[in-house]
Protein backbone atom coordinates (compact mmCIF):
# COMPACT_ATOMS: atom_id res chain seq x y z
CA UNK A 1 0.00 0.00 0.00
CA UNK A 2 1.47 3.41 -0.96
CA UNK A 3 2.44 6.04 1.61
CA UNK A 4 1.43 9.70 1.04
CA UNK A 5 3.08 12.82 2.48
CA UNK A 6 0.44 15.40 3.36
CA UNK A 7 0.33 19.01 4.49
CA UNK A 8 -2.77 20.87 5.68
CA UNK A 9 -4.33 23.56 7.88
CA UNK A 10 -6.34 22.98 11.03
CA UNK A 11 -9.40 25.09 11.90
CA UNK A 12 -7.12 27.32 13.98
CA UNK A 13 -4.87 27.93 10.96
CA UNK A 14 -2.00 25.76 12.26
CA UNK A 15 0.05 24.01 9.56
CA UNK A 16 0.31 20.25 10.06
CA UNK A 17 2.42 17.72 8.16
CA UNK A 18 2.63 13.96 8.20
CA UNK A 19 2.53 10.67 6.35
CA UNK A 20 -0.43 8.37 5.75
CA UNK A 21 -0.61 4.87 4.29
CA UNK A 22 -3.69 4.63 2.06
CA UNK A 23 -4.90 2.89 -1.10
CA UNK A 24 -5.16 6.22 -2.99
CA UNK A 25 -5.03 10.01 -2.63
CA UNK A 26 -8.81 10.30 -2.17
CA UNK A 27 -8.62 8.11 0.94
CA UNK A 28 -6.01 10.48 2.43
CA UNK A 29 -8.25 13.50 1.71
CA UNK A 30 -11.20 11.77 3.38
CA UNK A 31 -9.12 10.91 6.44
CA UNK A 32 -7.81 14.48 6.75
CA UNK A 33 -11.35 15.84 6.65
CA UNK A 34 -12.29 13.46 9.45
CA UNK A 35 -9.38 14.93 11.41
CA UNK A 36 -10.73 18.45 10.62
CA UNK A 37 -7.65 19.31 8.56
CA UNK A 38 -7.96 21.10 5.21
CA UNK A 39 -5.47 19.52 2.79
CA UNK A 40 -3.01 21.81 0.98
CA UNK A 41 -0.62 19.31 -0.58
CA UNK A 42 -0.69 15.51 -0.90
CA UNK A 43 2.14 13.63 -2.62
CA UNK A 44 2.90 9.95 -2.87
CA UNK A 45 6.15 9.03 -1.18
CA UNK A 46 8.70 7.37 -3.46
CA UNK A 47 9.00 3.73 -2.59
CA UNK A 48 12.20 1.69 -2.56
CA UNK A 49 11.99 -1.89 -3.70
CA UNK A 50 12.35 -4.22 -0.75
CA UNK A 51 14.40 -7.37 -1.17
CA UNK A 52 12.20 -10.32 -0.33
CA UNK A 53 14.08 -12.97 1.64
CA UNK A 54 12.56 -16.46 1.35
CA UNK A 55 11.23 -17.80 4.62
CA UNK A 56 11.04 -14.44 6.35
CA UNK A 57 7.55 -13.48 5.22
CA UNK A 58 8.58 -10.46 3.16
CA UNK A 59 11.00 -9.05 5.73
CA UNK A 60 8.97 -9.92 8.86
CA UNK A 61 10.68 -12.52 11.00
CA UNK A 62 8.96 -15.13 13.17
CA UNK A 63 10.74 -13.67 16.20
CA UNK A 64 9.07 -10.28 15.61
CA UNK A 65 5.62 -11.90 15.51
CA UNK A 66 6.27 -13.85 18.72
CA UNK A 67 7.47 -10.76 20.62
CA UNK A 68 4.49 -8.76 19.31
CA UNK A 69 2.02 -11.44 20.47
CA UNK A 70 3.59 -11.67 23.94
CA UNK A 71 3.75 -7.88 24.46
CA UNK A 72 0.26 -7.33 23.06
CA UNK A 73 -1.18 -9.94 25.45
CA UNK A 74 0.48 -8.21 28.42
CA UNK A 75 -0.84 -4.77 27.39
CA UNK A 76 -4.41 -5.95 26.75
CA UNK A 77 -4.40 -7.83 30.06
CA UNK A 78 -3.29 -4.59 31.78
CA UNK A 79 -6.37 -2.83 30.37
CA UNK A 80 -4.83 -0.69 27.62
CA UNK A 81 -7.11 0.12 24.64
CA UNK A 82 -6.49 -1.83 21.43
CA UNK A 83 -5.45 1.19 19.33
CA UNK A 84 -3.05 2.42 22.02
CA UNK A 85 -1.41 -1.03 22.18
CA UNK A 86 -0.89 -1.02 18.42
CA UNK A 87 0.45 2.55 18.53
CA UNK A 88 3.01 1.69 21.23
CA UNK A 89 4.12 -1.55 19.60
CA UNK A 90 4.42 -0.02 16.10
CA UNK A 91 6.48 2.90 17.40
CA UNK A 92 9.02 0.65 19.15
CA UNK A 93 9.47 -1.81 16.28
CA UNK A 94 13.02 -2.05 14.88
CA UNK A 95 11.91 -3.90 11.73
CA UNK A 96 10.69 -1.29 9.25
CA UNK A 97 8.52 -3.80 7.38
CA UNK A 98 6.72 -4.90 10.53
CA UNK A 99 6.49 -1.31 11.77
CA UNK A 100 4.64 -0.29 8.59
CA UNK A 101 2.30 -3.28 8.86
CA UNK A 102 1.38 -2.49 12.48
CA UNK A 103 0.83 1.16 11.58
CA UNK A 104 -1.50 0.09 8.74
CA UNK A 105 -3.39 -2.27 11.10
CA UNK A 106 -3.80 0.54 13.63
CA UNK A 107 -5.15 2.83 10.89
CA UNK A 108 -7.66 0.19 9.79
CA UNK A 109 -8.88 -0.35 13.37
CA UNK A 110 -9.21 3.41 13.86
CA UNK A 111 -11.32 3.51 10.70
CA UNK A 112 -13.83 1.06 12.18
CA UNK A 113 -12.47 -2.27 10.94
CA UNK A 114 -12.29 -5.27 13.29
CA UNK A 115 -8.84 -6.29 14.50
CA UNK A 116 -9.04 -9.65 12.68
CA UNK A 117 -10.07 -8.02 9.38
CA UNK A 118 -7.21 -5.52 9.68
CA UNK A 119 -4.70 -8.33 10.26
CA UNK A 120 -6.15 -10.33 7.36
CA UNK A 121 -4.98 -7.64 4.91
CA UNK A 122 -1.34 -8.53 5.70
CA UNK A 123 -1.04 -12.29 5.01
CA UNK A 124 2.77 -12.17 4.77
CA UNK A 125 2.97 -11.32 8.46
CA UNK A 126 -0.26 -12.77 9.88
CA UNK A 127 -1.34 -16.12 8.45
CA UNK A 128 -4.83 -17.69 8.50
CA UNK A 129 -4.19 -19.35 11.85
CA UNK A 130 -3.26 -16.04 13.50
CA UNK A 131 -6.26 -14.22 12.00
CA UNK A 132 -8.77 -16.93 12.92
CA UNK A 133 -7.56 -17.10 16.51
CA UNK A 134 -7.78 -13.30 16.85
CA UNK A 135 -11.29 -13.42 15.39
CA UNK A 136 -12.29 -16.06 17.95
CA UNK A 137 -10.75 -13.91 20.71
CA UNK A 138 -12.67 -10.82 19.59
CA UNK A 139 -15.99 -12.70 19.46
CA UNK A 140 -15.42 -14.34 22.85
CA UNK A 141 -13.94 -11.24 24.51
CA UNK A 142 -10.77 -13.14 25.48
CA UNK A 143 -8.21 -11.40 23.27
CA UNK A 144 -5.54 -11.39 26.02
CA UNK A 145 -5.90 -15.17 26.55
CA UNK A 146 -5.80 -15.80 22.80
CA UNK A 147 -2.60 -13.79 22.38
CA UNK A 148 -0.95 -15.64 25.27
CA UNK A 149 -1.84 -18.93 23.56
CA UNK A 150 -0.60 -17.58 20.25
CA UNK A 151 2.72 -16.47 21.76
CA UNK A 152 3.23 -19.86 23.43
CA UNK A 153 2.30 -21.71 20.24
CA UNK A 154 4.58 -19.58 18.03
CA UNK A 155 7.50 -19.95 20.46
CA UNK A 156 7.19 -23.74 20.41
CA UNK A 157 6.83 -23.89 16.63
CA UNK A 158 9.85 -21.59 16.19
CA UNK A 159 11.87 -23.77 18.57
CA UNK A 160 10.87 -26.87 16.58
CA UNK A 161 11.88 -25.19 13.32
CA UNK A 162 15.28 -24.21 14.73
CA UNK A 163 15.93 -27.81 15.80
CA UNK A 164 15.33 -29.08 12.28
CA UNK A 165 17.38 -26.27 10.71
CA UNK A 166 20.20 -27.04 13.13
CA UNK A 167 20.13 -30.69 12.11
CA UNK A 168 20.24 -29.80 8.41
CA UNK A 169 22.80 -26.98 8.51
CA UNK A 170 25.72 -29.02 9.91
CA UNK A 171 25.87 -31.77 7.22
CA UNK A 172 25.14 -29.28 4.42
CA UNK A 173 27.95 -26.98 5.63
CA UNK A 174 30.41 -29.89 5.85
CA UNK A 175 29.36 -31.12 2.39
CA UNK A 176 29.80 -27.66 0.84
CA UNK A 177 33.26 -27.32 2.42
CA UNK A 178 34.21 -30.82 1.21
CA UNK A 179 33.09 -30.09 -2.37
CA UNK A 180 35.00 -26.77 -2.28
CA UNK A 181 38.22 -28.35 -1.00
CA UNK A 182 38.05 -31.27 -3.47
CA UNK A 183 37.37 -28.85 -6.35
CA UNK A 184 40.41 -26.75 -5.42
CA UNK A 185 42.60 -29.87 -5.17
CA UNK A 186 41.44 -31.31 -8.50
CA UNK A 187 41.34 -28.01 -10.39
CA UNK A 188 44.46 -26.21 -9.16
CA UNK A 189 46.68 -28.17 -6.75
CA UNK A 190 46.99 -31.51 -8.60
CA UNK A 191 47.87 -29.85 -11.96
CA UNK A 192 50.84 -28.19 -10.18
CA UNK A 193 52.04 -31.62 -9.01
CA UNK A 194 51.47 -33.02 -12.52
CA UNK A 195 53.73 -30.38 -14.09
CA UNK A 196 56.34 -31.10 -11.42
CA UNK A 197 56.22 -34.87 -12.12
CA UNK A 198 56.56 -34.16 -15.86
CA UNK A 199 59.95 -32.58 -15.19
CA UNK A 200 61.17 -35.91 -13.80
CA UNK A 201 61.19 -37.30 -17.35
CA UNK A 202 59.81 -40.75 -18.08
CA UNK A 203 59.70 -41.85 -14.45
CA UNK A 204 56.85 -44.33 -13.93
CA UNK A 205 54.19 -42.95 -11.58
CA UNK A 206 52.30 -45.10 -9.06
CA UNK A 207 48.79 -46.27 -10.05
CA UNK A 208 46.91 -44.10 -7.48
CA UNK A 209 48.79 -41.00 -8.69
CA UNK A 210 47.96 -41.71 -12.35
CA UNK A 211 44.29 -42.25 -11.42
CA UNK A 212 44.11 -38.93 -9.54
CA UNK A 213 45.85 -37.02 -12.37
CA UNK A 214 43.40 -38.46 -14.92
CA UNK A 215 40.52 -37.53 -12.60
CA UNK A 216 41.88 -33.97 -12.35
CA UNK A 217 42.12 -33.66 -16.17
CA UNK A 218 38.53 -34.94 -16.56
CA UNK A 219 37.29 -32.59 -13.85
CA UNK A 220 38.86 -29.52 -15.53
CA UNK A 221 37.33 -30.50 -18.90
CA UNK A 222 33.88 -31.12 -17.44
CA UNK A 223 33.83 -28.23 -14.94
CA UNK A 224 31.76 -25.80 -17.14
CA UNK A 225 29.26 -28.61 -17.90
CA UNK A 226 29.05 -29.54 -14.22
CA UNK A 227 28.27 -25.93 -13.26
CA UNK A 228 25.56 -25.71 -15.95
CA UNK A 229 24.18 -29.10 -14.87
CA UNK A 230 23.95 -28.08 -11.20
CA UNK A 231 22.24 -24.77 -12.05
CA UNK A 232 19.82 -26.53 -14.43
CA UNK A 233 19.11 -29.18 -11.79
CA UNK A 234 18.31 -26.53 -9.16
CA UNK A 235 15.98 -24.61 -11.49
CA UNK A 236 14.44 -27.86 -12.74
CA UNK A 237 13.62 -29.11 -9.25
CA UNK A 238 12.27 -25.68 -8.33
CA UNK A 239 10.01 -25.68 -11.40
CA UNK A 240 8.79 -29.24 -10.76
CA UNK A 241 8.13 -28.41 -7.09
CA UNK A 242 6.04 -25.46 -8.25
CA UNK A 243 3.56 -27.83 -9.91
CA UNK A 244 0.91 -29.66 -7.90
CA UNK A 245 1.90 -33.14 -9.06
CA UNK A 246 5.63 -32.43 -8.79
CA UNK A 247 5.35 -31.11 -5.24
CA UNK A 248 3.33 -34.18 -4.22
CA UNK A 249 6.00 -36.49 -5.70
CA UNK A 250 8.96 -34.67 -4.11
CA UNK A 251 7.25 -34.38 -0.69
CA UNK A 252 6.43 -38.10 -0.85
CA UNK A 253 10.12 -38.87 -1.56
CA UNK A 254 11.18 -36.68 1.39
CA UNK A 255 8.98 -38.68 3.77
CA UNK A 256 10.49 -41.97 2.51
CA UNK A 257 14.13 -40.96 3.03
CA UNK A 258 15.95 -43.36 5.43
CA UNK A 259 16.80 -41.01 8.33
CA UNK A 260 15.49 -37.57 7.38
CA UNK A 261 12.07 -38.96 6.39
CA UNK A 262 11.37 -40.18 9.92
CA UNK A 263 12.48 -36.81 11.35
CA UNK A 264 10.24 -34.87 8.93
CA UNK A 265 7.27 -37.08 9.82
CA UNK A 266 7.77 -36.44 13.55
CA UNK A 267 8.04 -32.69 12.94
CA UNK A 268 4.83 -32.78 10.89
CA UNK A 269 2.94 -34.69 13.60
CA UNK A 270 4.15 -32.31 16.32
CA UNK A 271 3.18 -29.26 14.25
CA UNK A 272 -0.23 -30.72 13.32
CA UNK A 273 -1.07 -31.60 16.93
CA UNK A 274 0.13 -28.29 18.40
CA UNK A 275 -1.65 -26.15 15.79
CA UNK A 276 -4.95 -28.05 15.96
CA UNK A 277 -4.91 -28.08 19.77
CA UNK A 278 -4.35 -24.30 19.91
CA UNK A 279 -7.20 -23.63 17.50
CA UNK A 280 -9.70 -26.00 19.16
CA UNK A 281 -8.89 -24.59 22.61
CA UNK A 282 -9.54 -21.09 21.28
CA UNK A 283 -12.99 -22.03 19.97
CA UNK A 284 -12.28 -22.27 16.23
CA UNK A 285 -14.68 -24.77 14.53
CA UNK A 286 -12.98 -28.08 13.74
CA UNK A 287 -13.58 -27.92 9.96
CA UNK A 288 -12.08 -24.42 9.74
CA UNK A 289 -9.21 -25.50 12.01
CA UNK A 290 -8.38 -28.56 9.88
CA UNK A 291 -8.35 -26.48 6.68
CA UNK A 292 -5.89 -24.01 8.22
CA UNK A 293 -3.75 -26.80 9.72
CA UNK A 294 -3.58 -28.50 6.31
CA UNK A 295 -2.31 -25.31 4.63
CA UNK A 296 0.33 -24.90 7.35
CA UNK A 297 1.53 -28.54 7.10
CA UNK A 298 4.41 -27.71 4.72
CA UNK A 299 4.14 -31.12 3.02
CA UNK A 300 1.63 -31.91 0.25
CA UNK A 301 1.20 -35.56 1.30
CA UNK A 302 0.31 -34.56 4.86
CA UNK A 303 -1.86 -31.69 3.59
CA UNK A 304 -3.88 -34.12 1.44
CA UNK A 305 -4.29 -36.53 4.37
CA UNK A 306 -5.63 -33.74 6.61
CA UNK A 307 -8.00 -32.48 3.90
CA UNK A 308 -9.35 -36.01 3.38
CA UNK A 309 -9.89 -36.22 7.14
CA UNK A 310 -11.76 -32.91 7.01
CA UNK A 311 -14.01 -34.25 4.23
CA UNK A 312 -14.73 -37.39 6.25
CA UNK A 313 -15.63 -35.36 9.36
CA UNK A 314 -18.01 -33.21 7.30
CA UNK A 315 -19.77 -36.48 6.36
CA UNK A 316 -20.18 -37.39 10.04
CA UNK A 317 -17.17 -39.71 10.54
CA UNK A 318 -14.57 -39.53 13.32
CA UNK A 319 -11.12 -37.96 12.89
CA UNK A 320 -9.03 -40.97 13.92
CA UNK A 321 -10.30 -43.37 11.24
CA UNK A 322 -9.38 -41.37 8.09
CA UNK A 323 -6.06 -40.30 9.65
CA UNK A 324 -5.10 -43.94 10.16
CA UNK A 325 -6.25 -44.89 6.65
CA UNK A 326 -3.97 -42.22 5.16
CA UNK A 327 -0.89 -44.12 6.36
CA UNK A 328 0.88 -40.82 7.09
CA UNK A 329 0.22 -40.56 10.82
CA UNK A 330 1.58 -43.18 13.26
CA UNK A 331 -0.90 -45.65 14.75
CA UNK A 332 -0.24 -44.37 18.28
CA UNK A 333 -1.26 -40.83 17.28
CA UNK A 334 -4.51 -42.06 15.71
CA UNK A 335 -5.35 -44.12 18.80
CA UNK A 336 -4.73 -41.18 21.13
CA UNK A 337 -6.91 -38.93 18.94
CA UNK A 338 -9.60 -41.61 19.07
CA UNK A 339 -9.44 -41.57 22.89
CA UNK A 340 -9.59 -37.75 22.84
CA UNK A 341 -12.72 -37.85 20.64
CA UNK A 342 -14.37 -40.44 22.88
CA UNK A 343 -13.66 -38.59 26.13
CA UNK A 344 -14.32 -35.11 24.73
CA UNK A 345 -10.80 -33.94 25.62
CA UNK A 346 -9.40 -33.63 22.11
CA UNK A 347 -7.38 -30.43 22.72
CA UNK A 348 -5.69 -31.87 25.83
CA UNK A 349 -4.85 -35.11 24.00
CA UNK A 350 -3.42 -33.21 21.01
CA UNK A 351 -1.20 -31.16 23.34
CA UNK A 352 0.12 -34.40 24.88
CA UNK A 353 0.87 -35.77 21.41
CA UNK A 354 2.66 -32.52 20.49
CA UNK A 355 4.76 -32.59 23.69
CA UNK A 356 5.68 -36.25 23.08
CA UNK A 357 6.74 -35.64 19.48
CA UNK A 358 8.66 -32.50 20.44
CA UNK A 359 10.79 -34.75 22.67
CA UNK A 360 11.02 -37.30 19.84
CA UNK A 361 12.30 -34.61 17.48
CA UNK A 362 14.91 -33.63 20.10
CA UNK A 363 16.11 -37.24 20.34
CA UNK A 364 16.14 -37.70 16.56
CA UNK A 365 18.12 -34.49 15.99
CA UNK A 366 20.69 -35.46 18.66
CA UNK A 367 21.00 -38.96 17.18
CA UNK A 368 21.31 -37.59 13.65
CA UNK A 369 23.98 -35.07 14.65
CA UNK A 370 26.01 -37.66 16.56
CA UNK A 371 25.76 -40.02 13.57
CA UNK A 372 26.65 -37.40 10.97
CA UNK A 373 29.74 -36.02 12.73
CA UNK A 374 31.94 -39.16 12.52
CA UNK A 375 30.52 -40.07 9.08
CA UNK A 376 31.38 -36.67 7.59
CA UNK A 377 34.80 -36.61 9.25
CA UNK A 378 35.56 -40.09 7.92
CA UNK A 379 34.40 -39.05 4.43
CA UNK A 380 36.61 -35.95 4.45
CA UNK A 381 39.56 -37.91 5.80
CA UNK A 382 39.33 -40.70 3.22
CA UNK A 383 38.67 -38.52 0.14
CA UNK A 384 40.95 -35.56 0.85
CA UNK A 385 43.58 -37.67 2.58
CA UNK A 386 43.54 -40.13 -0.35
CA UNK A 387 44.10 -37.33 -2.88
CA UNK A 388 47.01 -35.90 -0.88
CA UNK A 389 48.67 -39.28 -0.36
CA UNK A 390 48.30 -40.16 -4.06
CA UNK A 391 50.17 -36.94 -4.96
CA UNK A 392 52.97 -37.56 -2.49
CA UNK A 393 53.57 -41.22 -3.41
CA UNK A 394 55.97 -40.30 -6.31
CA UNK A 395 57.83 -37.96 -3.96
CA UNK A 396 58.29 -40.77 -1.43
CA UNK A 397 59.34 -43.13 -4.26
CA UNK A 398 61.87 -40.64 -5.58
CA UNK A 399 63.25 -40.00 -2.09
CA UNK A 400 63.65 -43.76 -1.57
CA UNK A 401 65.44 -44.12 -4.91
CA UNK A 402 67.80 -41.23 -4.08
CA UNK A 403 68.50 -42.71 -0.64
CA UNK A 404 69.26 -46.15 -2.15
CA UNK A 405 71.64 -44.64 -4.73
CA UNK A 406 73.42 -42.73 -1.96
Amino acid sequence: MPVYRWEGLTRQGVVKKGEREAPNEAAVVQWLRQQQVRPKKIQEKSRKRAIAIPGLGGGVQSKDIVIFARQFATMIDAGLPLVQCLDILSSQQESRSFKNILFAVKTEVEGGSTFADALKKHPKAFDDLFVNLVQAGEVGGILDTIFLRLATYLEKIMKLKKKVQGAMVYPIAILVIAVGVISVLLGWVIPIFESMFREFGNAELPGPTVFVINMSRTFKKLLPFLVVLVVALIFGIKHIYGTKKGRLTIDSIFLKLPVFGDLLRKVAVARFSRTLATMLTSGVPILDALEIVAKAAGNKVIENAIMETRASISEGKTMAEPLEESGVFPSMVCQMINVGETTGAMDAMLNKIADFYDDEVDSSVDALTSLMEPAMMAFLGVVIGGLVIAMYLPVFKLAGAVGGAG
